[in-house]
């Protein structure tokens, strides 16, 4: 039997997206999967220091960090198709006015930071665990936070506004979906074991999108202060045919984001981004 360790974030659409292996609704003969749940900013920096599982979750712009090790896995992705992570604040203002405060961010090695950074290299941040950020903000520890995961719904309840969405700028300035996250496997599983590793996963999403109602269900469990319509409505945002399959559109917008990023300084390595199908 073959073990293989897999981490992913406690959120209602990476638990979506592994329903099926996590639930052994998929199967994989000879192979056993492990789950380790755990928020993306330690998953990113578990990855730089050392490749502590052999498929793990990772932002996007982690990957460069950890690309000796790591490749990229065909399917998995979240992609925003014009939506995205966004800043949010106590009161309204333009997004040119961002550089005058300090924005909260959910970690250095998220992508929503590098689009951030991209975007305006002079904001000055400080980092704040992503399910803080805003009540941080109603604490008046900041003005002005960049949030994540549910928060891009649910913000608004909370009585706060959208300075910029990074995902509908990202299309307006390039064109392409916003590439946030994906799944990265071990180089050195070799490529026998990735193929078998991506059919795997690639099942258990498909088989997740096939038996929606179950696997929301399951997914409800990570769902953060989110009712099932809410809930429902942010896998579908994040869990769709592009994360079966990026598309050319999609791994271009991956290499653009971390090119750009490169070329500004916020990324200090040179990307190489390739991919295992």
């Amino acid at each position: 039997m073959i073990d293989i360790s897999i981490a992913h974030s406690p959120d209602s659409d990476d638990a979506f997206m592994f329903y099926g292996l996590a639930t052994n609704k998929v199967r994989v003969p000879g192979y056993r999967f492990s789950h380790t749940l755990c928020d993306i900013e330690t998953l990113n920096r578990r990855a730089r220091t050392e490749a502590f599982y052999d498929v793990s979750a990772i932002s996007f712009h982690a990957y460069p960090y950890v690309q000796d090790n790591y490749t990229l896995m065909g399917c998995g992705g979240s992609v925003g198709e014009g939506y995205g992570p966004m800043v949010v604040a106590n009161r309204a203002f333009q997004p040119e006015d961002l550089s005058q405060i300090k924005v909260a961010v959910p970690g250095e090695l998220t992508t929503a930071y590098l689009a951030l950074k991209v975007f305006n290299p002079a904001i000055q941040t400080e980092t704040v665990p992503f399910d803080q950020i805003i009540p941080s903000i109603l604490a008046g520890k900041f003005e002005a936070g960049l949030i994540i995961h549910e928060g891009q719904l649910t913000y608004s309840s909370s009585g706060l506004s959208k300075i910029i969405d990074l995902g509908v700028w990202w299309r307006e300035t390039t064109g392409l979906v916003l590439p946030l996250g994906g799944n990265a496997i071990r180089r050195s599983l070799g490529p026998e074991r990735h193929k078998i590793i991506s059919k795997a996963l690639r099942d258990s999403i498909q088989h997740a999108l096939d038996h929606r109602e179950q696997a929301l269900e399951y997914a409800m469990q990570f769902a953060r202060d989110l009712d099932t319509s809410l809930a429902n409505r942010f896998v579908s945002m994040y869990v769709n045919e592009r994360t079966l399959d990026y598309g050319a559109d999609g791994r271009e917008a991956i290499r653009k984001l971390l090119d750009l990023g490169y070329e500004r300084g916020v990324i200090p390595i040179a990307p190489k981004v390739d991919f295992v199908d």
